[in-house]
């Protein structure tokens, strides 16, 4: 898929979202994500599969396994504030990319929620970060 396309499919997909569609996708629950652009300073949100693990949402940089990072990771490298809405729910979190140890633990577990991590980690040479997002505020 283009990288166009999957941009126009994310936006479409956050829209959905916030008319109570697509709360659940691959069988997997999603929340939106809304991060502040590291160039343009302007609020961007995507629509990503989650795991819990307590207050801390976790999810995963993959893109669907393209040789670079994802513009959402990017910006939260830059600037970890940001906004999460799980459901009609929303609340401020502060994003860290997981510590190699936790992501040993998490790897196995989000690849069992969605076999398509796996696909797409074998098609990158880089190593899809997994990330805490930790409420905040």
């Amino acid at each position: 898929m283009q990288d166009a396309t999957a941009r126009r499919l994310s936006r479409l997909h956050a829209l959905l979202y916030r008319l109570r569609i697509g709360w659940r996708l691959v069988d997997n629950d999603m929340l939106l994500l809304t991060t502040r652009g590291r160039r343009t300073g302007r609020p961007h949100t995507v629509p990503l599969l989650y795991l819990r693990d307590g207050e801390t949402l976790v999810v995963v940089a993959s893109w669907g396994g393209r040789p670079r990072h994802p513009e959402w990771y990017l910006n939260l490298v830059e600037a970890p504030d940001a906004r999460v809405r799980v459901g009609r729910a929303a609340w401020p979190v502060t994003a860290r990319t997981a510590q190699p140890s936790e992501r040993a633990r998490w790897w196995p577990r989000l690849e069992a929620a969605y076999r398509g991590y796996a696909s797409y980690q074998s098609r990158t040479a880089r190593q899809i970060p997994v990330v805490m997002l930790e409420r905040s505020g």
